[in-house]
């Protein structure tokens, strides 16, 4: 059997209505229900999905929940998954509503997405769960026996707390030779019926039972002990029948509230009047006092206008000898500002992504008031500085949603201020903190810590040696912050970047894998990429440029005397040479650069030390003194050539010289001919040279603000001696064949320089007259005067 049969089978007379579910759907959405207190817990007084026309799938998404207004306590409660609006425990009417006629509990019912409020008003209906009683179980009366037949007797009527047909009905007075009951407009009046004989019988019991209409009926009974007196006939008299007062809440105690006051006809003791609340509730008793001599109530309990805002007292006059009257106090409340609105977050989305559109609801805000009036109307808002707004929604509803672009790398986490502020006077206000965190997107690429980077390698690197770190911060979280990175196909020196560098993808670092040759190539670059693990992945790329030192690996190779083959160099050295003399110049290129390159000659073994000494960067061999007879004819001289690298590396050569005072330059004179073709290609030789001169000097003037070389002079060398694998890629080398006569003039010898290329055409004419050489020689010696030109020149061309 369900709790509704045993209602109706223990209450018959509230059949058709008390425990009968009534729901009303109103033009608005409201919903009402009635339904009987004391049910049990779980009782389910409807089905709120249905009767709003939600299916119960939608209803449990939607997250309904019901809020009471203005109470801390949750009376009912909805099951998401059925929709059945349930009890959350009994619900006792009398405590709540009192004597009111009506009870209704007012509730709001909230539905999300979209966000929906329908009023809830719960009909409380009355059950007979409460007994009439009696202030006192034992009434003393003292009736004098010159009562009158007919006068009557008040009596306090019974107290039920229940309403309507199952409050107090009727009473009854158990059979007695004296006394009648008459009830009339819920006045109980005891009336004598038959006048007191004091001698005959001067005490007695009467019994007073109160029935109510409940089914079934409950009661409640007092003994009124009757003392018959002599001559009390007069009972006290209040000036006023309805006493009205009001007062604010939380007023200090022993606050008079109002004083009532009776007086009373007879004298001395009958007169005597003492005051008494009349049968008030535990709780009202504890919250006023009254003076039993004078009659003034006061405060001695906390008045809480959001408990109750309304008090009806009776209090009861009563004279020396029993004879008593009543009067009706009535104190309303007056509502102070006393209570700070309360926040409640009823619904929030956290986190929310960056990337959500300004105007996106986050949260849903209620705010309430226990107060009254002007006291609970509030106004909400939010503090500044943050892209989120209050938007009023629907009653004391207000969504808080987003007024701008949101980006987690700039804050990702909110601690939003809600304020809350009545209108009362003083204004009372209360906040409410809501943490909420940015989710993030992958948008922002990653981004190198420079604009472009540099390496810098000494050649013959170990393969795997770290070059240097690219680093790229991604200010994302988690994977979409995470930089992986990679090298960007490409190819240098016509080979992939791959098989030069390599990268860390996780670090940066970036390793050699091979060992390089500056002599190949000195600069390259390469570009990396950093990629986060977003989705899509976002990238981008930076410049590498790695630079190759250069290491002195590479031994001076000597360009003259030629190297080629076993036989020492000779050269001839007239004996008429004085001191200071050039003989010979060494000839010497280095493929390393700078300091690598710079070269110094020595002799590191003669057969005469102190006659011949070598330019230390020139490389030019002179005499040091002039040639005596005592000398040798044949001079050996071991020249040592060496880089300025560290370690220094070096190269030697062996020269042969040949000191002769009777060289062959007779003239042949039937050779005529012979002689007009050397007159003529003299002619024709020295036109070319003064016009190469000009040319010379114009080129020497042109360039004369450059920095000078190292090596201010040097032999000229025909481009056949360079060797076939030096190159020179960025002009930095220590020879260049376009400076073959402008480098290599020495310093301090440019008429003997001016000679020696005079002597170097001559040599090259001499190849044209190979058939005749002495006759060559003896006319381009008259021709010339060249008196420092030797025959060592010859011996080179001869070679």
């Amino acid at each position: 059997m369900n709790s509704w049969s045993l209602a109706i089978k223990r209450f018959p007379f509230q059949r058709f209505m008390l425990f009968v579910l009534k729901v009303v759907s109103s033009l608005h959405g409201d919903l009402s229900y009635s339904f009987a207190e004391e049910m049990k817990r779980d009782f389910v007084i409807g089905n709120i999905a249905k009767d709003l026309g939600i299916d119960r799938g939608g209803f449990s998404s939607r997250q309904a929940r019901v809020d009471f207004e203005g109470s801390r306590k949750m009376y009912c409660d909805i099951n998401i998954s059925t929709g059945d609006f349930t009890t959350m425990d009994r619900i006792d009417r009398e405590s709540l509503c009192g004597k009111k006629p009506s009870c209704v509990l007012k509730a709001d019912l909230v539905l999300e997405n979209p966000l929906e409020l329908h009023r809830v008003s719960l009909h409380i209906q009355d059950i007979n769960d409460n007994s009439p009683q009696f202030k006192d179980h034992l009434i003393e009366m003292e009736i004098s026996e010159l009562a009158d037949r007919g006068t009557r007797f008040p009596i306090e009527q019974a107290h039920d707390a229940d309403i309507g047909q199952n409050a107090v009905q009727r009473y009854i007075l158990q059979k007695n030779n004296h006394f009648i009951l008459s009830v009339d407009n819920n006045n109980v009046d005891l009336v004598l019926e038959n006048k007191l004989d004091r001698e005959k019988q001067k005490e007695m019991n009467l019994l007073i039972t109160a029935l109510d209409g409940g089914s079934p009926q409950r009661s409640g009974t007092v003994v009124i002990h009757v003392t018959v007196l002599d001559a009390n006939d007069n009972a006290p008299v209040f000036s006023q029948a309805v006493y009205k007062a009001s007062l604010p809440e939380n007023c200090p105690l022993d606050t008079t509230v109002i004083k009532v006051s009776a007086t009373d006809a007879d004298e001395g003791v009958n007169g005597d009047v003492t005051y008494d609340f009349g049968h008030i509730s535990d709780n009202d008793d504890k919250v006023f006092c009254i003076n039993p001599k004078t009659g003034e109530i006061k405060v001695c309990g906390l008045i809480d206008y959001e408990e109750k805002n309304y008090f009806e007292m009776k209090v009861q006059a009563k004279d020396g000898l029993g004879l008593t009257s009543y009067a009706k106090v009535l104190i309303d409340v007056i509502d102070n500002n006393d209570n700070s609105p309360v926040i409640y977050l009823k619904s929030l989305s956290n986190p929310i992504p960056e990337n959500v559109p300004p105007g996106t609801e986050v949260g849903i805000i209620n705010v309430q008031d226990k107060d009254s009036e002007n006291n609970r109307q509030v106004r909400c808002s939010i503090q500044q500085g943050v892209p989120f707004k209050l938007v009023p929604s629907i009653k004391n509803y207000y969504s808080l949603v987003t007024t701008g672009q949101l980006d987690r790398e700039l804050v990702s986490d909110y601690n939003i201020t809600i304020t809350a502020t009545d209108e009362g006077s003083p204004p009372l206000s209360s906040s409410k903190s809501v943490q909420l965190s940015v989710a993030d997107i992958n948008d922002n690429p990653p981004v190198f810590e420079e604009q472009s980077y540099s390496a810098y390698v000494s050649e013959n690197n170990k393969p795997g040696s770290t070059l240097c770190s690219v680093s790229a911060r991604d200010p994302d979280w988690r994977q979409n912050g995470t930089v992986v990175y990679s090298l960007l196909a490409g190819e240098v020196n016509g080979a992939p970047v791959s098989s030069y560098l390599s990268v860390n993808g996780d670090t940066g670092v970036i390793h050699a894998v091979r060992s390089f040759d500056y002599e190949q190539f000195r600069k390259f670059k390469v570009h990396v990429m950093a990629r986060d693990n977003g989705s899509p992945p976002l990238s981008s790329n930076v410049t590498v440029s790695v630079f190759i030192s250069d290491v002195n690996d590479n031994s001076p190779q000597i360009l003259y005397p030629s190297p080629e083959g076993n036989s020492f160099m000779t050269e001839l050295v007239p004996k008429a040479a004085h001191g200071g003399s050039l003989v010979s110049k060494v000839i010497a290129v280095d493929a390393d650069s700078g300091q690598n390159a710079w070269l110094s000659y020595q002799i590191v073994k003669s057969t005469d030390p102190g006659l011949f000494t070598i330019g230390v960067h020139s490389g030019e061999i002179r005499t040091q003194r002039d040639i005596s007879e005592s000398d040798s004819m044949k001079q050996n001289l071991v020249v040592a050539v060496k880089d300025n690298g560290q370690p220094s590396l070096s190269a030697t050569c062996s020269m042969y010289l040949l000191i002769s005072d009777n060289l062959d330059l007779s003239y042949n004179e039937s050779n005529s001919k012979l002689t007009s073709y050397l007159i003529i290609a003299l002619v024709s030789v020295s036109t070319f040279f003064l016009t190469f001169i000009i040319i010379i000097l114009g080129l020497r003037f042109c360039r004369r603000r450059k920095p000078r070389l190292l090596f201010d002079g040097a032999v000229a060398i025909p481009s056949g001696y360079l060797p076939p694998n030096y190159a020179d890629v960025d002009g930095t080398g220590t020879l260049r064949s376009t400076y073959n006569y402008d480098t290599y003039l020495t310093t301090g010898s440019r008429t003997s320089d001016f000679k020696f290329l005079v002597k170097l055409v001559l040599v090259l004419l001499m190849k044209c007259f190979k058939n005749n050489f002495s006759t060559f020689i003896a006319t381009g010696f008259k021709w010339c005067s060249l008196t420092t030109f030797n025959t060592r020149h010859i011996y080179l061309m001869e070679k």
